[in-house]
């Protein structure tokens, strides 16, 4: 045999060695695919993953066997025929992979900001329903976490405690009402905008947020508010230099720290983020998600706002439910929200966990109270409905605070509107809302839609929280009964009534008009004073 040249003999092999890995590359599934995964029943399953260029690959689970070949970058994809839900583990093998003990039934997503972001242990301490479910283990709820080292888990009290806890709260209770496998994958992280959360060519492509944008940057002057904010910078720097010199002095003498001046935040241009980029987070922790076949989503998150410069929440957040759902490919998914701001409005039954700690019913002040925060309020997050197959979670008699302590009576609500709105049931899901109003003589007839069983008004003698006003726009607190399905309203001070207000305040634990459910019924305006 004749011998290669030394020089030609190690090239030989250096092509060898580069060319044996793309030949026979692993087959890979993409890291959501591990064992105790839940699979979603009742549509198409994708799976994909990477393995050699042109190399064929076959997937096998519950009696299918599908294939498809890598293209040239290696990516490769199959969808399984519709699932029936199956609580019994089964395996999903693919090439030579086999992935145990996998069930089938429904998959939702969580996402947001802390309130989706915070463990169960941050809240079992006041949480009594919380702590006794995270020590249980619920065979049939499986969880996943976006995270380094991402896996699925079975929902062990091991696993439950490091887990969102409005999440876990949430699936635990919807197990038990659907009976079938649930699956929870979420992916939050506190204190971050909604501007974070939808795709780069989500925002940009939208043509509600640019006509936004083209409406605010008419009368924005961003030299100007840069120039305010380098006045206000100075006036900070000084500030701050000068607490710090009170809060060392403090420290030395053992005594309480005076509180730090407030940060600012140096404006951006129109359609830009204040600082950060558009997208970031829901590439790190979205996108994986993104393609694996789910129910529905669950978000959490309004706090922060959008923090780009003249996008409004309502007007992004229909840019990102949109974006979710067209990069997933499954049409309109349920999309469950928390209402913000938490708490603010009393119980229909305080002797229920869910509603403890609601705000504890008052008289109406004296003074008519000033309207509700234009995009942080009960009344703005209700305007997220407009979006189809989107749901809000009631939530101003769950208690209150930034961060509520009140996780499972949070998850449980959120439970029975999927109930109500992605699995067919029958009950009641949203507190009565106005649906219109006719004024004859000095009476104004309300009329409501989601009265359930039927109105009610609880605490106190008498319903209460109406305001009621001429055109002189001057409010006064009104009469009011209920007549049916319909609330009429009046005041001896206003003879020909123009408007009629309910619970238009921040907080409004004085107004008490709910459908016999126990729903608190929502804030609203019949002018656009």
């Amino acid at each position: 045999m004749k011998r290669l040249p030394s020089s030609s003999a190690a090239l030989f092999c250096l092509v060898t060695a580069w060319s044996a890995p793309a030949l026979h590359a692993e087959v890979k599934l993409s890291k959501v695919f591990t064992p105790h995964m839940v699979l979603q029943r009742g549509m198409d399953v994708p799976v994909w993953g990477t393995a050699a260029p042109g190399e064929k690959v076959s997937v096998a689970f519950a009696g299918q066997t599908v294939s498809a070949t890598a293209d040239d970058k290696g990516a490769w994809r199959v969808k399984l025929a519709p699932l029936t839900a199956s609580a019994e583990p089964k395996v999903l093998t693919v090439g030579d992979k086999k992935i145990e003990d996998v069930l089938v039934g429904d998959v939702w997503v969580g996402s947001g900001q802390s309130n989706m972001d915070m463990t169960a242990t941050s809240y079992t301490a006041n949480d009594p329903v919380l702590a006794d479910a995270v020590k249980q283990t619920f065979p049939k709820v499986r969880l996943i976490r976006k995270g380094p080292n991402d896996v699925w888990e079975q929902a062990t009290p091991a696993a439950n405690e490091k887990f969102s806890a409005l999440l876990f709260s949430f699936g635990y209770a919807l197990q038990k009402e659907v009976d079938v496998p649930i699956g929870l994958m979420v992916g939050a992280v506190g204190g971050t905008p909604s501007g974070f959360w939808l795709s780069e060519e989500m925002y940009r492509s939208d043509a509600a947020c640019a006509e936004a944008v083209k409406k605010f940057a008419a009368t924005y002057n961003y030299d100007e508010a840069l120039a305010k904010y380098n006045v206000a910078k100075a006036k900070y720097d000084a500030d701050f230099a000068a607490w710090k010199t009170l809060a060392e002095a403090a420290k030395k003498e053992g005594k309480p720290q005076p509180p730090a001046p407030r940060g600012l935040q140096q404006p951006g241009r129109a359609g830009e983020t204040n600082g950060g980029k558009v997208g970031q987070l829901f590439e790190a922790f979205v996108r994986p998600y993104v393609g694996y076949a789910i129910k529905g989503v669950l978000w959490d998150q309004g706090e922060s706002r959008t923090n780009i410069v003249g996008v409004d929440q309502i007007t992004l957040m229909g840019a990102l439910i949109r974006g979710w759902r067209k990069d997933w490919g499954q049409g309109d998914f349920p999309f469950l929200y928390v209402e913000k701001p938490s708490g603010g409005g009393c119980a229909f039954d305080y002797t229920r966990p869910m509603n403890r700690l609601a705000e504890k019913f008052a008289p109406l002040p004296k003074a008519i109270p000033n309207g509700p925060d234009r995009e942080y309020s009960h009344v703005a997050f209700e305007q997220f409905m407009k979006y189809p197959n989107t749901h809000m979670v009631i939530a101003s008699d769950l208690g209150n605070g930034i961060h509520p302590p009140n996780k499972s009576g949070y998850g449980e609500r959120a439970a029975q509107v999927a109930m109500a709105v992605a699995y067919g049931g029958k009950n009641e899901y949203l507190g009565p809302q106005l649906a219109s109003h006719k004024v004859e003589g000095k009476i104004v007839t309300l009329k409501f839609t989601h009265t359930g069983k039927g109105l009610a008004f609880k605490n106190g003698e008498a319903l209460q929280g109406f305001m009621i006003a001429g055109e002189d726009k001057k409010f006064v607190w009104a009469d009011a009964q209920i007549d049916g399905d319909a609330v009429v309203v009046s005041s001896k001070e206003v003879q020909k009534p123009a408007a009629v207000r309910y619970a238009w305040s921040g907080s409004f634990q004085w107004a008490n008009l709910f459908n016999k459910d126990g729903l608190p019924a929502q804030p609203f305006r019949t002018d656009n004073w």
